[in-house]
């Protein structure tokens, strides 16, 4: 019993011993620093052992930084490619457009230079019959169109009205094998009549004598309405010569021209009234 109370005195003693030596140590390193290395080198020696623990985590945070941040840019280039679609598409109608625009500026221009009353019409169908030249408009007599109305566009002639019905008309185009319009020849005066001759984009012009063709007419040529018929007014642009052929058998040589108007490729067409008229 004695002895116990003995090293029980002894234990206090220690700790007690401890507690101060440690409240020592303390206030000797607070003031004078003396442990500062001790605890670098501990440091040192322990940051190894800090740096493996911690890596485990530390890739974890890469690998989920890395995947997010590969979804992201999935996601931004799928967005940013949507995004150039779209613009696309704006640029192409805004380019159709502009095409638009600058097709009924020239239509209109057109109209503005010869003075006479005009007004457009759409294009709705096109005769596909072998040989024939016909369109549709969506012009008829709601629109005051008439029968043998001259149909131009912003370079020529097209043709004229042969059918009307309340809201639509057909035009029969100046190429059908049918249609023969009074022309004449700027450079000379030369009279002629210019004929359809069933194919896309091709007139034949009659009745020119082989005397004196040289004269007459050439190669390059620009044939304007001539106002004969009282069909169409004078002075509208119709072709372009391209082949001058005598023939020798025939009174008359075998000319060609190319229409001015945009005969197949026009989506829209000026439809004339004369001052006098309407």
């Amino acid at each position: 019993m004695k002895s116990s109370l003995i090293e029980g005195r002894a234990l206090t003693l220690r700790v007690v011993l401890c507690i101060v030596a440690s409240i020592a140590l303390m206030m000797t390193d607070y003031r004078f620093s003396y442990l500062e290395t001790v605890r670098t080198y501990l440091l040192s020696l322990v940051y190894p052992i800090q740096y493996i623990v911690d890596l485990p985590v530390k890739a974890s945070q890469w690998l989920s930084m890395s995947v997010a941040s590969r979804i992201q840019l999935l996601e931004e280039n799928a967005r940013l490619q949507d995004e150039n679609l779209r613009l696309q598409v704006i640029l192409q109608k805004f380019h159709a457009l502009e095409n638009e625009k600058e097709r009924l500026q020239q239509l209109l221009g057109s109209s503005v230079e010869v003075g006479e009353r005009v007004q457009i019409a759409e294009i709705l169908a096109v005769d596909l019959a072998p040989s024939k030249r016909k369109i549709l408009i969506n012009r008829g007599k709601s629109d005051d169109v008439f029968l043998d109305q001259p149909v131009i566009d912003a370079m020529g002639v097209m043709g004229q009205v042969i059918r009307v019905s309340a809201f639509s008309s057909i035009v029969m185009l100046i190429t059908d094998p049918g249609h023969e319009l009074p022309v004449q020849v700027v450079r000379t005066g030369l009279r002629t009549v210019a004929k359809g001759m069933g194919t896309v984009n091709r007139l034949s012009l009659l009745y020119i004598p082989n005397i004196g063709l040289n004269m007459s007419i050439k190669v390059g040529d620009l044939i304007v309405t001539s106002g004969f018929g009282k069909k169409f007014p004078k002075g509208y642009p119709v072709a372009t010569v391209i082949e001058v052929i005598p023939d020798i058998g025939k009174p008359y040589a075998q000319v060609q021209s190319i229409p001015k108007a945009a005969l197949e490729r026009n989506r829209e067409v000026l439809l004339l009234w004369k001052k006098n008229s309407h």
